[in-house]
């Protein structure tokens, strides 16, 4: 097979204009007008509502090339497009070849009879989103909801594109258009696989690969078929007619080594080659069995996931596109974020269902680094139609989709929608007439949806919504936490304090947050000095939750003092998050077996902004994701006060027990012992085992003049956590004097700290400067020296790093 690769750079002309500027391909219209001066940058200042426009224009995307005789004496030729954003028209020569309306299906369609040798032009006539959402609005009966944020593009729920394109409550409403992923001319004699997919069974300790050839050929006769996996091939010449032929056949492997998620073994894959007449694919595989273990028991119904017959407890994030602008899509970022997800000790990432089934190399990655992928399909907080043509387009989808992915070992879970379930009572009108929008709801989700997945996907779970009772059980999962998944919103969108995360076990919590600002490195990079204050108009337009600012200043007021700088508001901001977050997963994972799964919102972010995310927009940690690190490590002790009764648990995620020294100390804030205690214990094999339970009242101690500190040790494994026994505002800290020493490693700097009292949150800072700290967030205390490590992203001389480098800890925030 011959190939024309397509990409680089184009011409892109607003429609009805003549000016034309260059635009790269793979690509977006918003980012080529910013690299060409045409518009300001939309993650400035407020620039955002000055480009608004961009989406509500129609737009062109040409470019000329040349095609040599040896592809056209082919049989034929064709032309791929990966993802192509949105409502389009697709022009050879002035010919219209094609046209599309849905950014998740892949293009390909014959092109020979256009085409000329020598000089040739392609054009793609990309139609404004907005107008053509708003187009398809008026064809409709009745009005189809959808959750409606501060700045938004109307009806994103009618077309198939990324619905956070549109605006959300972290994000930018950029209604980009442009060409994403592969696109390329090729040409062939015989035909193109058009997919292959397979199924495993397991038989023994041998393993059956049952592999579906999707072959399209333009001939009827023979051709080679080849599939190779490891040491295990087959070789023969089978019979195909014209059209589309499937194929099957089943590979036998001997004894593979099975894949397993991050934590829990090595991720063990192997290459599937397959070529079929002139085509040929590669995938890799890995072997693995899953099951979503749902038994009733005396609180309700599991909620449990079992990899290869090993119940696993999962940790990890929700994850959005990484940009607003699909042309920042680049591998680089791909790595760095879904590295730091396992750095953090998670082993899965929830692929939520406002942003895009994500690109191949996101799912290599998870393959590669053990990070299973809750899987939602693209519809999110809204209502959606059951027009035909919208179910025959979604059906086009969803089966080139679940095609594309089944064979990604990463995949646990395919889930139909986020929170679709949830908005049948959001709005007025489906308040009004239930009955037609959950008929509506029925006909996409479960007799388009749900329907393929079983079909092509038997042996994985279908999962219908998120939160969900599961099948058939419409159940508020927002509040029901005795089934399913959970979404748990009642302390950020409630207003309740943290310890209300005491209140309830989920079996599984697959969204919870809280927000918190981003560092004042990445607000300097869209907020001018002047505009650098919590309720500015720019700081203000960088938060999109209609009451996130308040939320974040009303819980601050609840258990800190009150910051006096600003950059102490972004710092202490982030501590309270990572106390949020903390309280939430320590407690949960205290009670497993009955909870089994906690995945915070959010991972990442798409722009600059005040959000829920652990990962700044940079790939700045934030303190929430250090946090994140220890408590989600494999083993830890997890510390809580519940109903007076302070609690120590032992978390022990492993196979192994591990019989050590457990100590526990009541410290002034002077750093001397106040009381204390040490025991023998043993923490269980995957379980949590409780360590200590003390009744507050009973003992003679002023909470808001000491904390509590756990400590466990067992060989090399040294656990610790600690606690304040009042709210952070009652105690009365010592200001520490803090000596911090810089020093040049190899291949990174490492930063020693030493206390004369105990200095809490202690967080480092290194500015603009690229990198990652081996611990922040964290407890100092006297007579313990703490070496940080600071692995550079980038070329950075001492100077610069230690003028760059700032420390934060909770009592140098307020002076009384």
């Amino acid at each position: 097979m011959k190939k024309l690769d397509l990409a680089g750079v184009w011409n892109l002309t607003q429609s009805g204009k003549n000016q034309t500027i260059p635009i790269k391909i793979p690509g977006d219209n918003f980012s080529a007008l910013i690299e060409s001066g045409k518009i300001p940058h939309s993650f400035l200042g407020r620039n955002e509502l000055d480009t608004l426009w961009v989406g509500r224009e129609d737009w062109v995307i040409s470019r000329a090339f040349t095609v040599d005789g040896d592809l056209l004496r082919d049989r034929q030729v064709f032309l791929h497009i990966e993802s192509l954003d949105t409502w389009a028209e697709i022009r050879i020569n002035g010919q219209r070849v094609a046209e599309s309306n849905n950014m998740f299906q892949r293009i390909r369609t014959d092109v020979g009879d256009y085409l000329q040798e020598g000089a040739n032009s392609l054009e793609i006539l990309i139609f404004s989103p907005e107008k053509k959402a708003a187009e398809v609005s008026r064809t409709l009966k009745y009005n189809i909801p959808y959750s409606i944020y501060p700045v938004q593009s109307a009806h994103r729920n009618l077309i198939r594109k990324v619905q956070c394109h549109s605006g959300w409550d972290w994000g930018p409403c950029l209604m980009v258009s442009g060409i994403y992923g592969e696109i390329y001319l090729a040409s062939t004699q015989t035909g193109r696989l058009e997919c292959i997919h397979t199924n495993q069974r397991q038989r023994g300790e041998d393993w059956d690969l049952e592999t579906t050839l999707e072959f399209l050929s333009y001939i009827e006769g023979e051709i080679a078929l080849e599939l190779s996996l490891g040491k295990v091939s087959i070789e023969k010449t089978v019979s195909v007619n014209k059209g589309l032929n499937i194929l099957q056949e089943i590979l036998r492997v001997n004894h593979p080594e099975l894949w397993w998620p991050a934590g829990y073994g090595e991720q063990s894959l192997y290459t599937l080659q397959v070529k079929a007449g002139e085509d040929e694919i590669t995938k890799r595989i890995g072997f693995r069995t899953i099951e979503v273990l749902l038994k009733d028991d005396k609180v309700g119904r599991s909620m449990t996931f079992a990899i290869n017959g090993r119940e696993i407890f999962c940790k990890g994030a929700n994850w959005i596109p990484m940009d607003a602008l699909p042309s920042q899509h680049t591998k680089e970022r791909y790595e760095a974020l879904l590295s730091a997800a396992v750095e953090a000790n998670m082993n899965m990432i929830r692929v939520w269902g406002g942003g895009q089934y994500e690109s191949e190399e996101f799912y290599r990655i998870c393959d590669e680094n053990g990070l299973f992928v809750w899987q939602d399909f693209m519809f999110s907080c809204a209502m959606y139609p059951a027009t035909r043509n919208f179910l025959s387009n979604v059906e086009k989808e969803i089966v080139y989709q679940v095609k594309r992915l089944k064979d990604h070992p990463c995949i646990a879970l395919w889930c139909g929608n986020n929170e679709n379930v949830g908005a049948l009572n959001w709005f007025e009108e489906t308040k009004a007439d239930l009955a037609r929008y959950l008929i509506d709801y029925d006909r996409l989700n479960e007799g388009v949806v749900g329907r393929i997945v079983k079909e092509l996907d038997p042996n994985r779970t279908w999962w219908p919504s998120s939160p969900s009772a599961g099948e058939g059980d419409y159940s508020d999962n927002w509040h029901n936490d005795s089934r399913g998944d959970m979404h748990y919103w009642s302390v950020w969108h409630g207003g309740k304090p943290f310890e209300s995360y005491y209140d309830i076990t989920p079996r599984f919590c697959s969204e919870f947050g809280f927000q918190s600002f981003p560092s004042l490195s990445t607000v300097a990079s869209y907020a001018d000095k002047d505009q650098q204050n919590i309720t500015s108009p720019v700081m203000e337009h960088h938060q999109r939750h209609p009451r996130g600012n308040t939320v974040i200043i009303s819980t601050l007021s609840r258990y800190f003092r009150f910051p006096e700088k600003f950059e102490h508001f972004l710092y202490l901001s982030q501590v309270q998050q990572a106390l949020a977050m903390k309280t939430a997963v320590e407690y949960w994972r205290s009670k497993r077996p009955v909870c089994m799964g906690a995945l915070y919102w959010q991972l990442n972010d798409n722009w600059p902004v005040a959000s829920w995310s652990s990962i700044e927009y940079s790939g700045k940690w934030k303190l929430l994701h250090y946090v994140a690190k220890r408590f989600y490590q494999p083993i830890h002790l997890a510390v809580y006060i519940k109903d007076n009764s302070l609690q120590v648990w032992g978390l022990n995620d492993t196979e192994k027990e591990y019989n050590g020294k457990f100590q526990w100390r009541f410290l002034d804030f002077y750093g001397s012992v106040q009381r204390e205690g040490r025991c023998s214990c043993k923490l269980n094999a995957e379980a949590s085992t409780r360590l200590l339970q003390l009744d507050l009242d009973s003992l003679d101690v002023r909470r808001e003049e000491c904390f509590f500190l756990a400590m466990f040790e067992c060989g090399s494994l040294q656990l610790s956590n600690d606690l304040f026994l009042a709210l952070p505002k009652e105690c009365n800290l010592i200001l520490p004097k803090i000596d911090l020493q810089v020093a040049r490693g190899s291949g990174m700097y490492t930063v020693t700290l030493n206390t004369d009292r105990p200095a809490f949150y202690v967080s480092l800072d290194a500015g603009n400067i690229r990198g990652i700290f081996s611990d922040n967030c964290f407890t100092l205390l006297p007579g313990e020296s703490k070496i940080i490590e600071f692995a550079a992203g980038e070329e950075i001389g001492s100077s610069r790093f230690k003028q760059d480098l700032t420390l934060y800890h909770l009592r140098d925030t307020y002076t009384q």
